[in-house]
């Protein structure tokens, strides 16, 4: 007895209903990029709203931060770049990490947010977490290593993305 048994799944595949590992697969992005878009909002919002970070010297300051790991820095001159203006400093951390966020999010230039996360990450991995022993108790190269799939990805579901791509394929809206 045989069967009728189809042996040509991508055409299937293409054509036909998704499995849940294809599913899953389309979308196994989506969490990461939530993840990195919620948590670098929350860590740009909690350092414009925390007025003892946003000081140039005491408890919690950017500025005593700054000055603590400036010897152990893998580029101390990073540090010392950012120490001629640390409330500026930690201004510009904070709005680059909420813009990266929001744009990760929302899926607006994908790549580009990424890319942004990345750098931030590796900033912050090359001057705070660089003596962190072993490495892998610092987390921001876990977070710089996060980023690269979406820089390579993008953002190319569930977002502002796609939707222009959409619009310029089929001629925008009529």
């Amino acid at each position: 007895m045989t069967r009728n048994m189809r042996t040509d799944t991508r055409s299937y595949r293409l054509y036909g209903p998704r499995d849940w590992r294809d599913t899953a697969t389309h979308y196994a992005l989506l969490p990461l990029r939530v993840f990195l878009g919620v948590t670098f909002i929350y860590a740009g919002l909690d350092k414009l709203t925390d007025s003892t970070f946003m000081q140039a010297a005491g408890d919690g300051s950017i500025g005593d931060t700054m000055r603590s790991v400036r010897d152990s820095a893998a580029i101390p001159a990073l540090v010392d770049l950012a120490l001629k203006n640390p409330v500026g400093f930690g201004y510009a951390m904070a709005i680059g990490e909420l813009a990266v966020g929001i744009a990760t999010l929302l899926g607006i230039l994908g790549r580009l947010a990424a890319l942004g996360g990345a750098l931030i990450s590796l900033s912050l991995w090359l001057t705070i977490s660089w003596s962190s022993t072993p490495y892998y108790y610092g987390n921001d190269l876990a977070y710089l290593m996060a980023w690269i799939p979406l820089i390579l990805a993008g953002a190319p579901y569930f977002s502002v993305d796609a939707a222009w791509r959409a619009r310029r394929r089929h001629g925008g809206y009529r």
